[in-house]
């Protein structure tokens, strides 16, 4: 019999899986470097679950949402497909009341949902995990875990809603207007709108100035960011700026990761480098926060387009036209605001009470390094937790990290198939779920060469525009110090840690996205050509490289290498 290990009954098996689906890709959004198998086991779970949960609370007519499985590290899905006629009819009659409060309110609903999340959230953080009895930090725990499931259950509920919104009416441009959500126009009509992240950013900026106003530009200059903290500290006006910067970080700003979905890297509060890095980057490059100012000529643009649009649209059906159009632009800033509130908020408390947990084990004995606790699962943490001093984890840890070690250096494949089965086949069955996850964030649309273009490189259009550039590859936030204005960033995705050097870049090609993935999004509000989904766009592309990029036809030429 298979004994199950990371994430048990959930862990890929061709020989059962491919009878549920003939197809599971991987998720590379979130998935590419291989997660720990602690957070492993939340995604698998608690992504699943929150799916399933909110395809079926709103009645989805053609997908129950997705299933998991864990396989070397990657997070690998697969759509469940409504294939009855009939069912599809019913559940359609169900969407269509279900879907209401969204068209009615989708602010208001999301407020409340927040309200709910950030209460969570303060009661997690209000245990002092240095002094909690050891009886305290697994209750700590669980209440975490069910933290996250409930996030999951919000996040996919919401997320269902207003993405199934903007496919509809991506159906809608196409029949009634002629164009699709790669076209110029209809990112017109989703532009120029803030959130949460961005405000993040804007405070970000204000400390760059301020740290300038202060006359503290000469240490940050100076200093590198991991040693900032310690350089300030030896100034008053430094320890001045100091009190600023923590009540900044500590409101909310600070419970962030560099990386959205996994808990091996600190948060801005166990560490701070990632947040001084931008300051230092706004004051040595001198980095402005124009966006409020953009906006109001993106919103501008957008009000116009608005107009001349619907007029376009025959009178009987312009009242629904412009009711779907709404909530298709609240899935522009929810798909920013979301990240801030559910995904990095909620997994900077998985990782909060986890090196909890694991600083008190290495104290009494059970593992070596708080990080160990990555490499163990949470039945292993309620099996031990009250009394580590009677367990040694370290052989359990080994083999996983070793395990892990080894995921990281082979990678993962995009996706595995049945024998006899296409990726045509596959795609073919992506477009006919009409599942907007799937379709606008996870997998996103394929790229077309054109032959008679003679790029050197095609993908899709997620922001318009052409521009030439020097290009600087990115693979993790230490490495954006090094992009100079008009620099074009080619990085695997994006994260909304990055999301503060959109205002020098000049372009940005990412190898995975689709049109309401972080780098379209942020690209359009901050008006730069991006290309998606090139695949091959970090091996290809070279820092140094000239490039042209014609992201209004998804091209990329190489012009000096």
């Amino acid at each position: 019999m298979k004994i199950y290990d990371c994430v048990p009954g959930f862990e890929f098996d061709e020989s059962v899986d491919f009878e549920i689906s003939p197809c599971w890709f991987l998720d590379a959004t979130h998935s590419v470097p291989p997660w720990t198998p602690m957070f492993g086991w939340f995604w698998i779970h608690f992504c699943r679950h929150g799916m399933q949960y909110g395809a079926e609370k709103l009645s989805l007519p053609t997908v129950k949402g997705w299933d998991w499985r864990f396989k070397d590290g990657g997070g690998y899905l697969a759509l469940l497909i409504v294939k009855d006629p009939e069912e599809r009819k019913a559940r359609e009659e169900r969407f269509r009341v279900a879907i209401r409060p969204f068209l009615e309110d989708f602010s208001g609903l999301w407020r409340g949902f927040v309200d709910e999340m950030v209460g969570r959230y303060e009661k997690l953080k209000a245990l002092n995990l240095d002094t909690a009895t050891n009886t305290e930090l697994l209750e700590n725990f669980e209440d975490m875990i069910a933290t996250c499931k409930r996030m999951w259950e919000i996040h996919m509920y919401l997320m269902y809603g207003v993405y199934t919104a903007f496919v509809l009416f991506e159906q809608m441009t196409k029949q009634l207007l002629g164009f699709d959500d790669s076209s110029p126009q209809f990112h017109k009509l989703m532009s120029g709108f803030d959130n949460k992240s961005f405000q993040v950013d804007k405070g970000l900026f204000d400390l760059a100035r301020k740290a300038e106003d202060m006359g503290l530009k000469d240490q940050f200059l100076s200093t590198d960011a991991a040693q900032m903290r310690t350089t300030l500290l030896q100034s008053p006006r430094g320890q001045e700026f100091l009190k600023i910067f923590d009540e900044f970080n500590e409101k909310e700003s600070g419970w962030r990761l560099e990386r959205m979905a996994e808990i091996n890297v600190p948060t801005w509060l166990e560490d701070p480098t990632p947040a001084f890095a931008v300051i230092k980057m706004a004051v040595e490059k001198g980095m402005s926060y124009n966006l409020d100012e953009d906006r109001k000529k993106l919103e501008a643009v957008r009000l116009a387009t608005e107009k001349e649009v619907s007029e376009k649209i025959a009178p009987e059906q312009r009242g629904w036209f412009k009711t779907i159009m709404k909530l298709a632009q609240d899935s522009a800033w929810f798909s920013e605001e979301h990240n801030h509130y559910l995904d990095l908020y909620a997994h900077a408390m998985v990782r909060r009470s986890c090196m909890g947990v694991g600083a008190r084990w290495v104290k009494e004995g059970a593992i070596d390094s708080r990080d160990d606790i990555l490499f163990l699962m949470p039945d292993e943490v309620r099996r031990a937790c009250i009394n580590p001093g009677m367990f040694n984890l370290r052989p359990l840890v080994e083999r996983r990290k070793a395990d892990w070690q080894q995921w990281c250096k082979q990678g993962n494949a995009p996706a595995y198939m049945k024998e006899g089965f296409t990726f045509e086949d596959a795609m073919k069955g992506l477009v006919g779920s009409m599942d907007p996850i799937a379709l606008k964030v996870v997998v996103g649309s394929m790229p077309v060469a054109r032959p008679e273009l003679k790029a050197d490189l095609f993908g899709v259009c997620g922001s318009p525009g052409l521009v030439e550039g020097t290009v600087k590859v990115v693979w993790t936030e230490a490495e954006l110090s090094k992009i100079v204005k008009g620099d074009i960033m080619v990085a695997p995705s994006t994260s909304p840690s990055w999301t503060p050097v959109f205002s020098i870049l000049g372009g940005v090609i990412v190898d995975r996205g689709a049109s309401l993935s972080h780098a379209a999004i942020v690209g359009r509000e901050y008006g730069i050509p991006v290309v998606m989904n090139t695949f091959e766009g970090t091996k290809v592309l070279k820092d140094g490289m000239r490039i042209r990029l014609d992201a209004n036809m998804g091209a990329i030429y190489i012009l000096d290498k």
